[in-house]
């Protein structure tokens, strides 16, 4: 706010405050210093309000106080009654303005730019009234009292009466009209223009409220001979309330608060027949403060009805759009659904389905589970691969609803509408609702043909590698007799030559038949019919490390060191899991720095209802990045050394965990070298077992 426009504001609300004062004071009873009325009351908490921002609020102060003392003074008050006066109304307007800016901080004046707009913002601007005419009371009167010797209630009475009228008629007007006013020119455009286009019938309705107030008036005040006719204000109030504009309510108050106290003070009017000029004041200013009250609390509380329908009309279209948008989104959805090749099923707690795509009715061969019932193994021909039939316990849904997570779990389907059979990759996970229910999402593949393929791939690659078998033993049986031809010759460079080519077709012919021996091994671990019963994970591990002590041993290479821990028993199936522990432990043999003793830790521990078995080395590691890449197939993490592989050794054991359910992962061991672990079911009675006891295990003393 600039200087230029608060001075200008000052000078405006400075000449309304004295024409107010004045006629608060024009309308003194008898000999008291109380008039019947104060408007100043009103106008000083609006200029306040107003200008709590401004920059000179000391100045609005100072010209309140000069006003008050100019004319108080000029009416025949004592100086000191003005002085009493500058107290009461200054300590009155900064109570107003505390209490409706602490309440109401939105309202124009209060803090904010918003005009009245429901029945609370009533209730505030009355509290505030009454709270600061509390306030100004107990200087007002007090001082009175103490000024001139003579105190009364009556007085008091006619003190809270009027100065709550008067911020409460003048107040309303202010706060209705002030945001409108504080906009100047484009306020005035934006109001001629709703008045140019609003309808005939509400403009005569304008102005047959005015004809009827005036008539109500005239016949309450003016021409009622005696008679109580004041009630008939009330009904145009409550008119004026329930069908025209708030600020017009305000005004209308503000007319026949008007009316009312300038017939009562010439002595017509209902209340002129009172005797006592206190009580007489007091009865008016509350028949004033009640009728402006009504009508604004009918203004207001329509205000506040159309607000709430407008708001519920925009949340209904907004629910609308969202309902269409979300109509659109599923239809959307249930197309994509409907096109796609794949097969997709929801099926509830109760084993109902709920949502099926027609591409699942023919992944399914047509036969599915009637309307209404539960799905069961029997309606669609679900099968194991090698012919049973599933069980209900093991349909995809209910396995799902237990808790596992299916990934491409195959299951061969053969009914009437299939009679060849078809083999489907299934995927299944739980999904939980808004309220808490949950439903299995089952996802059909056909992988028929893919699965003849890739039969056909490992068929064929298992044909080659026992072909290859052959030519590979020819070569090292014939490399074997040269050589032993080559030691009966005499030793002569001839013969040296020929001696080490000889050594190197046999290496070729061992990395051959490690290579053949491996492709063999992978297909086995990924085809062959997994045959699980409980085994002691503790004796396979025994059979393996004295197997490589004796390795060891027999090369002549340094002898492993192990620590094996108290190993539970296990769901598994015997040759696989031995092939598992013989990879993974001569692995972390073989992978170990040149001069450095191996050394292995083999402990397990019970993974909520899996055991997870760990194997820690002090070999060279992982290289950074490849901790996952390692298990892929034909993958070597050290190219550039001198350690012999196929990179098959890894995929072959993720291949064996994974077919027992489980998991594998590689990690670097923060003592150094690399820590592996895998998860597998346990065994029949090995829910719990004992924490691993450090058990060192060498080629002196081996586990037995």
């Amino acid at each position: 706010m600039t200087y230029r426009r608060s001075l200008a504001r000052t000078g405006i609300f400075t000449v309304a405050y004295a024409i107010a004062t004045y006629a608060g004071r024009a309308s003194i009873l008898d000999d008291s210093p109380i008039g019947l009325v104060w408007p100043a009351a009103g106008v000083a908490v609006i200029w306040f309000c107003r200008q709590r921002q401004a920059p000179l609020r000391w100045l609005d102060a100072l010209a309140l106080a000069v006003v008050t003392v100019v004319v108080n003074t000029g009416t025949g008050a004592a100086p000191a009654m003005s002085v009493i006066f500058v107290a009461t109304n200054l300590a009155q307007a900064y109570a107003f303005t505390q209490l409706i800016g602490r309440w109401r901080p939105t309202l124009w004046g209060a803090g904010g730019t918003q005009p009245m707009r429901s029945p609370p913002d009533l209730w505030a601007l009355l509290a505030a009234a009454a709270g600061a005419t509390l306030t100004s009371a107990f200087f007002g009167p007090g001082l009175v009292w103490l000024a001139t010797n003579d105190y009364t209630w009556t007085a008091t009475s006619v003190w809270l009466s009027r100065n709550v009228a008067s911020i409460l008629v003048v107040g309303a007007v202010g706060f209705c009209l002030g945001p409108a006013l504080s906009r100047g020119a484009a306020a005035w455009r934006e109001t001629t223009d709703r008045v140019r286009h609003m309808r005939r019938t509400r403009i005569a309705e304008y102005i047959a409220l005015v004809v009827c107030s005036t008539g109500a008036y005239l016949a309450g005040f003016a021409y009622s001979h005696g008679l109580p006719l004041a009630f008939l204000l009330i009904g145009v109030t409550a008119w004026a309330g329930t069908r025209l504009a708030t600020s017009f309510v305000a005004l209308h108050n503000l007319m026949a608060g008007v009316i009312v106290v300038l017939f009562t003070l010439h002595g017509t009017g209902p209340f002129a027949e009172i005797s006592n000029h206190a009580s007489r004041a007091v009865v008016a200013q509350l028949f004033v403060s009640l009728t402006a009250f009504i009508g604004l609390a009918l203004a207001l509380g329509r205000d506040e009805r159309s607000a709430l329908v407008v708001e519920l009309a925009a949340e209904k279209a907004e629910l609308a759009k969202q309902r269409e948008q979300a109509s659109q989104r599923a239809e959307l959805l249930r197309a994509i659904i409907d096109s796609t090749a794949d097969g997709l099923a929801v099926v509830d707690e109760e084993g109902r389905v709920t949502l099926r795509n027609p591409a699942a009715s023919r992944l399914l061969g047509g036969y599915t589970s009637p309307a209404g019932q539960p799905a069961r193994a029997c309606h669609s021909g679900f099968h194991h691969l090698d012919g049973t039939p599933l069980t209900d316990e093991e349909m995809p849904h209910v396995r799902a609803l237990a808790g596992e997570v299916l990934e491409d779990v195959y299951i061969l389907i053969r009914n009437p509408g299939v009679p060849e059979g078809r083999v489907i990759s299934v995927r299944a996970a739980t999904l939980t609702d808004g309220t808490g229910r949950r439903s299995a999402v089952v996802l059909f593949h056909d992988a028929t043909a893919e699965r003849r393929h890739r039969d056909e791939l490992t068929n064929f690659a298992g044909v080659v590698a026992h072909d290859l078998l052959n030519p590979v033993t020819t070569i090292e049986g014939w490399s074997d007799f040269a050589g032993e031809a080559l030691d009966l010759l005499p030793d002569g460079p001839e013969v040296a030559e020929a001696r080490d080519g000889l050594t190197r077709v046999h290496r070729a012919a061992q990395r051959m038949r490690a290579l053949i021996d491996g492709l063999l091994a992978y297909t086995t671990a990924r085809d062959a019919t997994v045959a699980t019963v409980p085994v002691d994970l503790g004796h396979v591990v025994t059979e393996v490390t004295v197997a490589r002590l004796d390795a060891a041993i027999a090369a002549g290479l340094p002898v492993p060191r192990f620590i094996v821990g108290d190993l539970p028993r296990v769901q598994a199936d015997p040759v696989l899991i031995r092939q598992l522990l013989d990879n993974l432990i001569g692995n972390a043999i073989k992978y170990t720095a040149p001069g450095v003793t191996p050394e292995l830790t083999i402990t397990a521990e019970p993974d909520h209802d899996l055991v997870r078995v760990r194997i820690a080395d002090n070999g060279i590691g992982i290289p950074a990045g490849q901790h996952d890449a390692i298990f892929g197939n034909f993958h070597r993490a050290h190219r550039g050394a001198t350690y012999a592989g196929t990179g098959l050794g890894l995929a072959i054991c993720k291949r064996i965990v994974e077919r027992h359910g489980g998991t594998i992962g590689a990690a670097d061991n923060p003592a150094g070298g690399s820590i592996f672990t895998f998860t597998i079911p346990p065994g029949p009675g090995s829910a719990q077992f004992d924490l691993p006891r450090a058990e060192e295990q060498s080629w002196r003393e081996p586990r037995r």
